[in-house]
């Protein structure tokens, strides 16, 4: 009886165990936090913004996973990932082939397309204009991806690409300051800090094929995860909730499309 008795103990320890480590697995979230509204730091030096919440958002409805946010450097965030300091990426991603074939991506979170930006005035008013004139951007971003793939099919009279390493609000205003002529970026962060700065800038719409979604990314051995997070992204869809996000941190409705959600990336 007594070796009965020890061994379901034995078991019953097992099994505990077993849950604890369940429950303590990592999820640590990498974000630069310098990309307001979607990931800032408030007044009291907390990250915050859109990625965050919504990241915090769906975390109610993930068991099993200890969800912490680190605030990096944007050229640590992938080398993180890669080398499993981090298990998530929040930075108002884009889609891009590259990263895919690297990483895994979560259903979109939001619909957020890209703009052409230039000082009011200029004789920008189009992709067709930028052939000879120069932009800033930092490494490895999809906008720079987007600028060197323009370039590759005008090679006669390419743009040139400034690799400032700056943020996009900084990028802004130096923009507004006339040190270089035109920025691509995302429709909501560049509309969120020209009124914030009260910027002498034109947005254009851009005509294009690529994808406008905006994204939360995975280390690649985290596919339990994901699947959890875009689970619980589709309840937050469905519930409201992802809406109220929006408006607050957004200022608007920026949902994608309810298809979207029903395919992972």
């Amino acid at each position: 009886m007594k070796k009965v008795l020890l061994g379901l103990a034995v078991l019953l320890s097992a099994s505990l165990s077993v849950r604890v480590e369940a429950a303590d697995k990592k999820a640590v979230v990498a974000t630069a936090g310098d990309i307001k509204p979607f990931s800032y730091q408030n007044k009291k030096g907390q990250l915050t913004g859109y990625d965050i919440q919504v990241i915090k958002a769906a975390s109610k409805y993930i068991n099993g996973y200890k969800i912490s946010f680190k605030k990096t450097a944007w050229d640590s965030i992938f080398v993180g990932l890669d080398s499993d300091i981090y298990q998530v990426a929040a930075n108002n991603l884009s889609y891009t082939e590259e990263r895919a074939n690297k990483y895994l991506y979560s259903v979109p979170i939001a619909k957020n397309p890209l703009v052409l930006v230039v000082k009011k005035g200029s004789k920008i008013t189009s992709l067709d204009d930028i052939g000879g004139k120069t932009t800033q951007d930092d490494t490895g971003t999809s906008t720079a991806k987007f600028v060197d793939d323009w370039n590759s099919q005008h090679s006669d009279n390419p743009s040139t690409i400034d690799y400032s390493g700056e943020d996009v609000t900084k990028r802004l205003l130096d923009l507004d300051d006339g040190e270089f002529d035109y920025l691509i970026f995302d429709k909501i962060s560049v509309e969120t800090i020209i009124k914030q700065k009260n910027l002498d800038l034109t947005v254009i719409e851009l005509n294009t094929d690529d994808n406008p979604n905006n994204y939360i990314i995975f280390s690649s051995d985290s596919k339990q995860l994901q699947t959890a997070f875009n689970k619980a992204v589709k309840k937050l869809y469905n519930n409201g909730t992802l809406e109220k996000l929006s408006q607050k941190y957004l200022g608007g409705s920026y949902l994608p499309e309810a298809s979207a959600l029903e395919v992972s990336k």
